[in-house]
Parts: C-alpha cells; sequence; structure tokens
C-alpha cells in the first residue's frame, strides 16, 4: 500500500466462494478463476477507522496480455452496457466490489489494480496488481458459447475423463482417455499455447482482443495442437518410427503431453496420431470453457483434390498404382466439436462446429481444419467457413474405383455411395456408452435427400445401372484374435440362370487406421465357375506366423477382394479386421479416502505365441495421480502373467478413473481401466484408511 497510513490494507479475492459460483472449484482454489459475463466479488479490507469516501472514489484498471496490451477501466456504473464495470457495498472495515464483465471479454490472464482517487482525480492509494483468469462461460445465455442443457455441460465442460471410439465400423472398440482439464497447470498451458501461436507473435494487441471470439480461440487451438506450422503440442507420425519420442498408442491422457510441451519451452512432443491430437484439443477447449466432445467417424475420407470422391487406381493383379499424394479411407478418424454460435455466418449454422486438430490438409495455408459448422455438412453447403468441402467428403464422399490397363488407360469397376462416413460417434452424456450422431452429418446413405445434397456439394451423381449384377461377392470373417489364426470366408454368389466364369484375388495386408501398409500377409488368385443359382465360397487362414511380423501397431488387416467376371463389370470388397486385445485387470486396495493412500495391482497375461520385452505399464488418472511409467523386468513367456504394484494418494474427490496402458516389443496399446469412488473423509467408524 502507498503508506502505513494507508485505508485500503488488503483484497480478498474471495477465490472460494468466487469459484464455487463460476464453476471452477475443480480447477483451483487458490487463485481466481471466473467466467464472462457473470459477476464475482472482491473485499477490500481497511483500517479501522475508515471514512465513508465522501470525496473519494474507487477505480478499477485491468490489463490484458503478457506485456499489458489491453488496458481497460472499470465503470462505477452500469451505463455502459456491454462494458466491465462494477458495484459497491460499504460493511464495517470493508467494502464488496461486484465486478460485472461483459459476456463477449476476451478470455485470459487478467491483472487488477484497485485504486482510491481524491474528488480531483488524483491518486491517494494503489492495491499492488491481483491476477485472475477469465474464461468462456457456456452457462450465460449472452456468451457466444451458451448451452442450455446442464446434462451436457456436466458433460462437455465438467468431465475430466472421457471415450474414444476406434476399431472399425462393424466392430467398434473404446479407449479410455484422461482430459485433466482442471489438473494442476493446465490452464496456465492452455493460455501459453495461445501465446506461442502464429498471430499472437506477429501481432499481440490484435490477437488479445479476438479472444473474445470462440471462433478465433478454436480455430488457433486447432492449428497449435498439431505442431507442422509453428510452435505446436503434439508431432504426428504415422510409420511405426518411434525411438526418439513416445509411439502414439502409449498416452493415455493430455496431461503428460500439455507439461511435457510447456517444460520444453514450447518444444513438440512426439508422436501423436488422431485420436491424440483430439483428446489433447478437448482437454484445451474444455479447459477454456468452450463445450467440447470428441467425434470419431469410421470409413473416413481423405480426399486430396477437393473432389468430393474417394478414387482407387488398382492394376488387374490388385496393386495399387496412384502416384503421389493418393485418395484413401482411413478405417476411423477423430476431430472434435464446439458449441458455438457463428455470428461470422448466415444465420442457423450456430451450434456444434467441427474442429481437426490432425494435420492432413492446408487451411489459409496453415495445417488446421475449422470451425465448420456440421449443419453446413449435412446440407451441402460447402460455400461456407471453414472447411466445410473437406469436411464434407470425409462423411459423405463416393468411392470410385479403378483398373488401370497397362497402356495408361483406366476403367471404371465400381461406384460406392454407402462405403464413407458410418457409425459417427461420440460418447453419450448419459454415461459410458456410444451415441450415434450420424444423422447430424448426413441424411440416410441412398436416400433421395442425401443424393440431392451431394450433387448440390457439386459432385455429379451416376445413374445406377438397369442391368443388375449377375454375381456378387461377399466377405466376412471369423472371431478374430491377436496372437491366433482365423479364417475369412469369401462367397460370390450367382443370382443369374446361367454357370460364370470370374478370376478371383484376394490379399490380406497388415494396416495402420490410417490406410498405410505395413505389409502383404498373403495373397491367393483363383479361377472359378459359379453355377447358376448357387455360391462359391473360398477360404483365406490368416497365421500369426504371416502376420505378425508386419502388423502395425493398431492391430489391423485388410483383406481386399477382386471378383473379375467374363461377362460383367469387376467388383471389388474390402474388409478391416481389428483384432481383438487381451485384457488388462485392476484391483484396487485400501478406502479410497482424499490423501489416503491407495495401491492399484495391475495383471497382464501373454496372449501371443512369442515372448515379449520391454514391458511398460503407464498409468495416469486426473484427480489420482499424475503419470507413472512401471517397467517390467526380462522376458515375459507365451502364456506368463505379470503383476505390477503402485501406490498413490487421491488428490480430489468423487468419481475418478484411473487409466492404464501397456506396451511392449510385440504388443503395443494393451488398454484398461478402473472407476474409483473417493471421499473427501472416512465414510463411517469402520472405514479406518491405511496410512
Amino acid at each position: 500500500m502507498a503508506s502505513n497510513n494507508a485505508i485500503l490494507s488488503a483484497v480478498d479475492l474471495q477465490c472460494y466462494e468466487n469459484n464455487h459460483a463460476h464453476r471452477t472449484e475443480e480447477m483451483e482454489m487458490e487463485r481466481l478463476v471466473v467466467r464472462r459475463g457473470q459477476a464475482f466479488s472482491v473485499v477490500l479490507q481497511c483500517t479501522e477507522h475508515i471514512p465513508q469516501f465522501p470525496d473519494q472514489q474507487i477505480n478499477l484498471i485491468l490489463h490484458l496480455g503478457k506485456n499489458n496490451e489491453m488496458v481497460l477501466k472499470v465503470s462505477n456504473s452500469e451505463r455502459d452496457p456491454g462494458k466491465w464495470w462494477f458495484s459497491q457495498l460499504d460493511a464495517q472495515g470493508e467494502v464488496m466490489l461486484s465486478i460485472h464483465s461483459p459476456a463477449d471479454a476476451p478470455v485470459g490472464l487478467y491483472s487488477m489494480v484497485i485504486l482510491l482517487l481524491s474528488a480531483d482525480g488524483q491518486i491517494l492509494e494503489k492495491t499492488t496488481p491481483k491476477t485472475f483468469y477469465l474464461l468462456f462461460n457456456p452457462w450465460c445465455k449472452e456468451d457466444s458459447v451458451y448451452l442450455s442443457s446442464e446434462e451436457m455441460l456436466q458433460e462437455y465442460i465438467l468431465n475430466e475423463n472421457g471415450i474414444l471410439y476406434q476399431g472399425a465400423w462393424n466392430e467398434i472398440t473404446t479407449v479410455p482417455w484422461n482430459f485433466g482439464q482442471f489438473e494442476k497447470d493446465v490452464l496456465d498451458i492452455c493460455l501459453e499455447i495461445l501465446d506461442y501461436s502464429p498471430a499472437a507473435q506477429k501481432n499481440s494487441e490484435m490477437d488479445i482482443v479476438n479472444r473474445s471470439s470462440p471462433v478465433y480461440v478454436s480455430r488457433t487451438i486447432t492449428a497449435m495442437v498439431n505442431a507442422n506450422d509453428d510452435q505446436g503440442v503434439v508431432s504426428g507420425r504415422w510409420d511405426g518410427v518411434y525411438e526418439d519420442g513416445i509411439a502414439p498408442t502409449r498416452w493415455t491422457g493430455s496431461v503428460p503431453i500439455l507439461k511435457r510441451w510447456s517444460e520444453a519451452g514450447g518444444q513438440k512432443v512426439r508422436y501423436g496420431q488422431c485420436w491424440v491430437f483430439t483428446g489433447v484439443a478437448c482437454t484445451v477447449l474444455r479447459c477454456l470453457g468452450i463445450p467440447t466432445r470428441c467425434i470419431t467417424n469410421y470409413s473416413s475420407a481423405h480426399d486430396t483434390n477437393a473432389n468430393l470422391s474417394v478414387d482407387y487406381h488398382f492394376s488387374n493383379q490388385l496393386e495399387s498404382v496412384s502416384e503421389g499424394k493418393k485418395d484413401t479411407i482411413w478405417n476411423y478418424h477423430c476431430w472434435v466439436e464446439s458449441w458455438m454460435k457463428r455470428e461470422d455466418l448466415p444465420e442457423g449454422y450456430g451450434g456444434w462446429q467441427v474442429l481437426d486438430p490432425t494435420p492432413q490438409e492446408r487451411s489459409d495455408g496453415v495445417f488446421c481444419c475449422g470451425p465448420c459448422p456440421v449443419r453446413a455438412v449435412k446440407e451441402g453447403d460447402v460455400g461456407l467457413k471453414y472447411d466445410t468441402p473437406f469436411v464434407f467428403s470425409e462423411v459423405n464422399a463416393d468411392l470410385l474405383v479403378w483398373i488401370v490397363h497397362p497402356d495408361g488407360e483406366r476403367s471404371p469397376v465400381s461406384q460406392n455411395s454407402k462405403i464413407i462416413g458410418r457409425n459417427i460417434s461420440t460418447k453419450s452424456v448419459y454415461g459410458d456408452f456410444r451415441e450415434d450422431v450420424t444423422a447430424n452429418y448426413k441424411y440416410p446413405e441412398g436416400s433421395m435427400k442425401e443424393r440431392e445434397v451431394y450433387k448440390k456439394a457439386g459432385k455429379q451423381v451416376s445413374q445406377k445401372s438397369e442391368d443388375p449384377a449377375q454375381l456378387e461377392l461377399f466377405l466376412k470373417h471369423a472371431p478374430a484374435v491377436h496372437g491366433t489364426d482365423f479364417d475369412v470366408i469369401i462367397e460370390v454368389h450367382n443370382t443369374g440362370r446361367e454357370d460364370t466364369d470370374a478370376q478371383l484375388t484376394v490379399t490380406s495386408n497388415a494396416i495402420t487406421y490410417n490406410s498405410l501398409h505395413r505389409g502383404e500377409c498373403q495373397k491367393k488368385t483363383t479361377s472359378l465357375t459359379v453355377p447358376a443359382h448357387k455360391a462359391h465360397k473360398e477360404v483365406l487362414r490368416l497365421q500369426y506366423d504371416h502376420y505378425g511380423a508386419c502388423l502395425s501397431e493398431h492391430h489391423m488387416i485388410r483383406v481386399t477382394a477382386f471378383l473379375q467376371p467374363s461377362d460383367q463389370n469387376s467388383i471389388l470388397q474390402e474388409i478391416n479386421i481389428p483384432l481383438k486385445m487381451p485384457a488388462l485387470h485392476i484391483k484396487i486396495i485400501g478406502n479410497a479416502i482424499v490423501s489416503h493412500k491407495l495401491t492399484a495391482h495391475i495383471s497382464f497375461t501373454n496372449p501371443l505365441p512369442v515372448s515379449l520385452q520391454r514391458g511398460v505399464f503407464t498409468v495416469e488418472g486426473a484427480g489420482l495421480t499424475e503419470a507413472r511409467e512401471i517397467k517390467t523386468h526380462g522376458k515375459i513367456e507365451v502364456g506368463q502373467t505379470v503383476t505390477v504394484k503402485f501406490s498413490f494418494k487421491p488428490i480430489r474427490a468423487g468419481l475418478r478413473k484411473l487409466l492404464v496402458d501397456f506396451d511392449s516389443d510385440r504388443l503395443r496399446d494393451v488398454k484398461g481401466e478402473a472407476a474409483i469412488i473417493v471421499r473427501t473423509k472416512i465414510k463411517n467408524k469402520n472405514d479406518v484408511p491405511e496410512i
């Protein structure tokens, strides 16, 4: 304070009361974290003989930005709508200030100085600066991220535990993810990410002003989560070589990634793939107050030339003959949706917006994607920003298959409008189960409305042949368990009245989830004659001895069948087979009480017909423990069970999840989780916690 005779003796930011009222108490209790558009209180503690300020007045000055780029004087009346203002209530020895922020204020870390002015405006006293964080406020109707459903807000803002969907469209698997948006230091790191963005580095003052817009902030985060153009967070890699970093499958949550990036001074973290980018982006956006959920699109198209179709080119020996960048269909692809108004677009395009932080194609010269209105995708309004044509193709492109002949000419094999964009999934707000949101993105496949939208988006719709094909091709497989042999059944049905000759080529390839080939497992070519009204069956046995050596960390095999009849167009069918993984067994010993010790026993049994080496368990859990590694010693022999244990002390009460990952030289991405209800105190006298 100014002197020993100061009137203002201390400032109480009322962190406990304010943070509780602003639903940030899980994030911080020792620092003030509030949401815009909602009042918060500050108490000035005064000397014993406080005057009634007849000729004096209180002023508030706010600074925002690392270099105080924005300076705001807070008005002491509500006469300026849309501005910061405060009211005061004098009490015995104290003055309570109720501070009101506008619902479109820039988010960030503010510094506040309280001034006591004389009647002629001279500064009599000045407090030392006090800092507070201001976030987006989806509970505030005037905020552009307002969401009316409390159930959705509990999930899309406040839930630190999530589920990411993987596998295949017809064999969906789940991976638990620790978002940890309320963990220690995460909020500071989220703001640090904004500060590192190229826009902030180039023009920090304009960047600070633009942080009032969730469109701007979310697009910035989408670009900064990947490290392709800037000092972003995660470096992507898909070639299976991760020795100079951490394999993408090892991560179980966002917090270790964010902390590693920050502690290294903005150096990229190696490595991530789409679900890692998605999990990190969801953490940052939820932390800043933008309602966000993770989305998985199955059979997701990567259209490299923006023609709204995926073009596959094969030789008649089923060898890919595409050159340069080629279109692909990812077995699944993850992105996030964030909820916001789109005041930069015509009315009706607010709500869920696609944001894709995985670096695929450039948008305005930068590897980012979105925000793209989900409604614009469904209606084929591909002229609306941002990146709507690319997202439209991801969920609604047609697959065109071509045969390239030795002379370079190509002929069409098939066009399929029903393969791409299946079972688009997110975690339900009502529990740990899947919600299908495909209908948000497109009308029913093959329907007249869906074809109208496809044409509206700028793609000609081919007319179906009036003559039905005589031969039909079907693929199915027996249960596929990693480490075992299993069969794939190929059936050729002849619906015609005449016997038909054909050549059938079947290949199996180990692939990544985004369609990169890791090696051919088996190939089989057969000449066959299918009798009229009969079916021919071929069995391809996939043996671990063949697929084990080239299998990617995604444990996925693609079987492709190419049928060349003598008297009709060729037929190509594919199936992606995710191999079923072993389970991790987790047992918790002790009573789950805040700050009291718990012990976890984690068991794993080697299911492969080969021994494993360099085994390591990774554990973490929001409100339970920071990420830790536990290494196994020596080989894990065939059928051997290993058990490790570790102790931890829960940090916060409530329903928590302990997430575990196991990796080794021959087997990666084995996941497990345990739900734990943590209490703040002993439930009854018989519950004596282990100290």
